[in-house]
């Protein structure tokens, strides 16, 4: 129970908020990287899935490239990134979150376009409607719950995993945990506070993310999917 009564006294401490690198310093960092890993992401991620989903081929590739990026360690990535031009810092560690993300993004972008009923692609086509008007106008609309999910899915995991840009000085609350370590033993307090912060963090990220999720999907998809 100490360690707990420490990680309350550190929560009550105002510096510990407001000093450069504390919570709030912090809480920006984290945000920041975890913000511009889920853009790149998408960035990435979206236009090929739905390309590949459209054409309805290459189901093999995504499911290549999605073990691939799942089989390779984020601190490993954050490793050889390092030994790169990029070096150490925050674009290492959004590009290495940023490859963590896709097989969510990128798996969900391809079932979205997948799952579309081929005749309201062809009632589409029937009423003279080109290429890129049935894309944004009827397939990506049917796609978004789909799209939201992969979205939702990946945001909270690189949430959750950017603590590991401590390994590498790339900031966020992780820093505040690897500080707590560094000061040796009786700041487990610290520690607790950092670990407390990151799954909170995650947690408030994911409810909002669902909140978002239900907004995105058509109210026509929600009914459809409670009578399911």
């Amino acid at each position: 129970m100490s360690v707990i009564n420490d990680a309350l006294l550190w929560f009550n401490d105002p510096l510990n908020w407001t000093n450069p690198d504390g919570i709030l310093d912090r809480l920006t960092e984290h945000a920041e990287i975890s913000a511009g890993a889920v853009v790149l992401g998408c960035l990435v991620a979206w236009p090929l899935g739905i390309l590949l989903g459209r054409r309805g081929a290459a189901s093999g590739v995504i499911v290549l490239l999605s073990n691939l990026t799942q089989a390779v360690p984020v601190v490993a990535l954050l490793t050889i990134l390092t030994l790169t031009p990029i070096g150490l810092g925050k674009p290492a560690v959004i590009i290495a979150l940023a490859v963590f993300a896709l097989p969510a993004l990128l798996a969900n972008a391809y079932t979205g376009m997948r799952q579309i009923d081929p005749e309201v692609r062809d009632a589409a086509k029937g009423v003279g409607m080109t290429s890129l008007q049935r894309l944004v106008q009827i397939e990506l609309p049917l796609a978004v719950p789909f799209l939201a999910t992969g979205l939702r899915i990946a945001t909270t995991t690189v949430v959750a995993t950017a603590t590991l840009a401590t390994a590498v000085n790339g900031g966020g609350l992780g820093m505040i945990i690897s500080a707590g370590f560094g000061l040796g033993p009786g700041h487990g307090g610290q520690i607790l506070a950092g670990a407390v912060l990151v799954a909170g963090l995650a947690l408030i990220i994911d409810g909002v993310m669902a909140i978002i999720e239900r907004k995105l999907t058509p109210k026509v998809l929600r009914r459809a999917a409670g009578r399911a």
